[in-house]
């Protein structure tokens, strides 16, 4: 009798495991179902650790998203390339981007929506240790760059400002930028594309700047977003109240300063703080504004040509 209580004793303890197991199953398929169903209605933004990011890093932290319905979803990543395999595949509405790489990927079939240019410019950084100071010193040199992107096309205005032999310039496809800045700092590459603040801190390592895209005139960055997605109609009032905040952002950085705001700028950019200090003071931030025509005419001749 005895072992026959044991036993429906037993046997109810495993009855009693197995409901909670299968509970705990429904929950979490439940909880993911949940998750799944906010970050759909959330807008999502592919973004780099770069300081055109800035006003969405600002609008996040301060929560003027917060009035968007599904609120504003950053998600971080460390290439253009990367950014761009997240909106081809659907895993964002929007990125950072630059337009010779937004309008490759228009002309691969996904149109996309040129909501505003931003402020980032690149500087072509030499190895201080390869002594290169003038662009016709890159002949027979490497350059760090992403393919079919702004620092493309700039590598080849720069062999055309030389009037150097363009099989005689390297290009070297290093798309993640904390590689990039690795290989600057253990001299395993004659020259870089960088932008701020990675500019800044290749400065301040005293390696030299050969050519800036702003002597150039060309202004390359863009914020873009899938426009098949922005024409819905709630993606389309997201849209709007995205661009209120963004623009808020905007002023506000521009009245208190980068420096004000060093703690985001640290922890998204992975840089240090004596760096924000160094940063260009002329540095400001545009209401969302489309790209200039001409920028967009640059890009299209470069990708036609390639």
């Amino acid at each position: 009798m005895r072992k026959l209580i044991s036993i429906i004793a037993a046997l109810l303890l495993l009855m009693a495991c197995g409901q909670s197991y299968e509970e705990t199953k429904r929950l979490s398929r439940e909880q993911r179902l949940e998750a799944w169903r906010k970050d759909s209605a959330a807008l999502k933004v592919a973004v780099l650790p770069t300081l055109d990011c800035l006003p969405l890093f600002v609008a996040q932290h301060y929560q003027l998203f917060d009035t968007l319905n599904g609120g504003v979803r950053l998600k971080f990543y460390h290439s253009q390339i990367d950014c761009d395999t997240a909106i081809e595949r659907g895993r964002v509405e929007g990125a950072i981007s630059d337009l010779v790489r937004a309008m490759r990927i228009n002309n691969r079939g996904m149109k996309l929506r040129y909501v505003s240019a931003t402020n980032a410019y690149w500087q072509l950084v030499t190895n201080r240790n390869t002594r290169i100071k003038q662009l016709k010193q890159l002949d027979d040199k490497m350059v760090a760059m992403t393919r079919y992107s702004a620092t493309d096309m700039l590598t080849d205005v720069a062999v055309d400002s030389a009037k150097l032999q363009e099989e005689r310039v390297f290009k070297v496809q290093i798309n993640d930028l904390g590689v990039r800045m690795q290989m600057l700092q253990n001299n395993e590459m004659d020259a870089l594309w960088f932008t701020e603040p990675q500019a800044t801190m290749a400065r301040m390592m005293r390696h030299p700047v050969v050519l800036d895209s702003r002597d150039k005139d060309l202004r390359m960055g863009v914020l873009v977003f899938r426009e098949k997605e922005m024409r819905r109609h709630e993606r389309d009032k997201q849209l709007k109240l995205f661009i209120k905040a963004y623009n808020q952002a905007c002023d506000s950085i521009n009245k208190y300063g980068i420096a004000h705001y060093r703690n985001i700028v640290v922890e998204r950019c992975k840089i240090k703080s004596q760096i924000v200090d160094s940063l260009p003071k002329e540095y400001k931030y545009f209401h969302a504004v489309g790209p200039r025509p001409q920028d967009v005419s640059a890009a299209e001749q470069w990708l036609n040509k390639h």
